[in-house]
């Protein structure tokens, strides 16, 4: 027995992020993901607009971080923020789109992206700022360049490699856990 296909807002949403990773939004062009989903050009156009409708339907999820447990420790929030963070760099926008923020390339795109990635950072900070709050010894943690760090380290192993290994959360994590435990020098303050 064959799978039904999976439902056509799937498919374009699943195309426009596929094109989108691989030559960034240049790339999403209705025609594109025409092809690419099977989706005809005239289902897309009823139910978007233009391209940037469709870019904006398909990236709309990076604003929402996956719900994180009310009752999680440091710990889980640590690993939450990483997680999230990973996906929305990774399986989100990729690298077609990040190199097209970077560049300014589509001031289109740029605008939605930062957009979106202010409200997702916005919930990342907030969980980890409470759960640092309640459990470190780090309440001079500057949790801005704390999540630019985690960012900073994908962006390095990728251009460095080309991709990152099966275990850099982990790797990421070791480095986050030894960050957040350590006192703070007082001689640096």
């Amino acid at each position: 027995m064959t799978e039904a296909p999976a439902p056509r807002d799937e498919r374009i949403t699943a195309a426009t992020l596929e094109l989108l990773r691989a030559k960034g939004p240049k790339a999403v062009t209705v025609e594109a993901v025409a092809a690419l989903s099977g989706v005809a050009k005239t289902t897309i156009y009823r139910r978007y607009s233009n391209r940037g409708d469709m870019l904006t339907s398909s990236l709309r999820s990076i604003a929402e971080p996956e719900p994180l447990p009310d009752t999680a420790g440091l710990p889980t929030v640590l690993r939450w923020v990483v997680e999230q963070s990973l996906h929305v760099v990774d399986a989100s926008i990729g690298a077609g789109g990040v190199a097209a923020l970077l560049t300014d390339d589509d001031p289109e795109f740029t605008t939605l992206i930062r957009s979106l990635l202010v409200q997702h950072r916005r919930r990342l900070a907030e969980a980890l700022s409470g759960a640092l709050a309640a459990k470190t010894p780090r309440s001079d943690l500057d949790i801005e360049t704390f999540l630019d760090m985690i960012v900073g380290a994908y962006l390095a192993e990728t251009a460095r490699s080309g991709s990152v290994r099966d275990d850099w959360s982990e790797r990421v994590l070791s480095v986050v856990d030894a960050v957040t435990t350590t006192e703070a020098d007082p001689g640096t303050g």
